[in-house]
């Protein structure tokens, strides 16, 4: 009796996990594309159900671990920025959710077919430490900077909301408090109490200021709600090469899950991994949810609570697709305000930065080959900064891509690695000091 209760308890640790990873997600895409309260909520709904039934096929058939299966903070990056700068440079909104649409479909059946063909390992030697390093930089930039502009009450005029400014600071300094402070499992539970704790407090402070009201009672499964698949070759050809640098994150998180439960995994086992990762993230391009990929961040969850067994996960994942089928409950969590969201992931995102930098761990740089991380990243920012404008006088197809400075940082270091010798560069530069 007493392993069933720890066992259900280390379940309902899991769901929160899973659920606090998966909730801001349909919040912050759905209000980029401008869609309504109630596609929110329904996009929401398919979120919860597809994560919650990927993680169960994956720890019962796939990689066979509990190691969370969601939509892709990768993927996130790419969706949000695009909607950006595609946007402002011309680009309907429809017209980019075609495109994305499509490339999520092109990118998960591709993820299928070179899986299966063990075609992963190949990548892997192509996405070398330093150009994940630079991506990661990248990718925590991006974010963050949306995350704080949503915080902020940033508009499209240029100017911010000084009160939800305000508690959107004190919600982010919370988290980060309990992150930092929290004692024993508390700090698992930071995202989830500064989400509980800002929406009452936005819910006091600025009452009826965000309205939106989603119904409660299921609709049904809208196609393509971001926009029927289309082909546009700039936003295509960036979410496939976006879906092979996912791939490689997969190999990277299971061959770090297998030290913790002292296994190797199998080519079977990745081959069945991405089967079930592209598959879904086909399902999700018609759902109106991110594609998605294994979280690294999961290792993170097993480090602290220890909580291995493969049946306290599948608990979590149950729990969630349970919850995706009550509308009502989706419904509810739909009217988290965007403000407090943005606050509540701007700190969780932060372990992305400490991402990168342990993915350098071990180099040393010296004057010529610190080129190999400041070209590509600072390249990537300079591209975040020009205003969309600027790139209206390209051709539409090349917009996405060189308006959009994770894939053109990324690029830059794909150049560089491939193309310049650096071992020659890494000698210690004291021999001329000899004399």
């Amino acid at each position: 009796m007493k392993d069933v209760s720890s066992l259900i308890l280390a379940g309902i640790q899991w769901f929160f996990f899973l659920f606090t990873n998966t909730v801001v997600v349909p919040l912050s895409i759905g209000h980029n594309f401008q869609l309504s309260p109630d596609a929110i909520a329904a996009s929401m709904q398919h979120a919860f159900i597809l994560t919650g039934a990927v993680c169960i096929l994956q720890a019962v058939f796939g990689h066979r671990y509990a190691v969370m299966d969601g939509p892709s903070g990768l993927w996130w990056g790419l969706t949000l920025s695009l909607t950006v700068s595609a946007s402002s440079a011309g680009m309907s909104l429809e017209r980019i959710g075609g495109g994305l649409a499509a490339g999520f479909l092109l990118a998960g059946l591709t993820m299928m077919i070179l899986g299966w063909l063990g075609a992963a390992q190949v990548l892997q030697k192509l996405f070398t430490p330093m150009v994940k390093s630079a991506m990661l930089f990248l990718m925590t930039i991006q974010l963050t900077m949306n995350f704080f502009k949503g915080m902020i009450g940033y508009t499209e005029f240029g100017r911010f909301d000084l009160p939800v400014a305000a508690l959107s600071v004190v919600i982010a300094f919370l988290v980060a408090w309990i992150q930092l402070k929290g004692r024993g499992k508390l700090g698992n539970y930071a995202i989830l109490i500064g989400i509980v704790a800002g929406w009452i407090a936005y819910s006091l402070l600025f009452p009826g200021q965000h309205s939106g009201q989603p119904n409660q009672t299921t609709t049904g499964l809208t196609l393509f709600p971001w926009g029927a698949p289309r082909w546009e070759p700039g936003i295509v050809i960036t979410a496939f090469f976006v879906g092979l640098v996912n791939m490689t994150n997969s190999i990277t998180t299971l061959s770090t899950v297998e030290k913790l439960y002292q296994a190797e995994t199998t080519s079977r086992q990745y081959q069945r991994s991405y089967a079930l990762t592209g598959l879904f993230t086909m399902l999700s391009s018609c759902a109106g949810v991110l594609p998605f990929g294994l979280f690294a961040s999961s290792i993170g969850f097993l480090e602290s609570t220890r909580i291995l067994r493969r049946a306290a996960f599948i608990i979590g994942a149950g729990l969630l697709c349970m919850m995706g089928l009550t509308p009502s409950v989706t419904a509810f969590f739909a009217q988290i305000p965007p403000s407090v969201g943005s606050a509540v992931l701007f700190v969780a995102y932060l372990q992305m930065f400490g991402t990168a930098l342990r993915t350098l761990e071990g180099t040393t740089f010296n004057s010529k080959t610190i080129y190999r991380v400041a070209l590509p990243v600072l390249t990537g920012v300079a591209v975040m900064n020009i205003p969309a404008e600027a790139f209206q006088t390209l051709p539409m197809y090349l917009i996405p891509i060189i308006s959009n400075g994770l894939v053109m940082g990324v690029l830059v270091s794909l150049l560089l690695e491939k193309t310049v010798n650096w071992s020659k560069m890494e000698q210690p530069v004291t021999a001329s000091k000899a004399a």
